[in-house]
């Protein structure tokens, strides 16, 4: 199962600072739980054969064993601890759920 999470930074938010934490805190801790088998964070770009700017400004992807051992996972509060300033930099993220075709 793969969770897609766009999502735009806080009005005001130090972009330099959230890529820092993403690369140096984010990405590593939850690439350590049990339950993920990838985790990556992608920044937009733009839009394919458009000078338009994106929608959202970021994107994680989680592929993960399954939804049980996942939420297990993340309601681990040490995990919780270390997740907590994503809510700080995140503005509406939606955790959309896909499964393959």
């Amino acid at each position: 199962m793969r969770i897609i999470v766009p999502f735009n930074l806080k009005s005001g938010t130090d972009v330099a600072e959230y890529e820092e934490w993403a690369k140096t805190k984010d990405v590593p801790t939850a690439s350590a739980l049990p339950s993920v088998n990838s985790f990556t964070v992608h920044k937009a770009t733009g839009l394919f054969g458009s000078d338009d700017k994106a929608p959202y400004e970021y994107f994680e992807i989680i592929d993960i064993t399954n939804m049980d051992d996942f939420v297990a996972d993340v309601s681990n509060e040490e995990f919780q601890a270390a997740a907590a300033p994503f809510q700080d930099y995140a503005d509406g993220p939606a955790f959309i759920l896909t499964e393959d075709l």
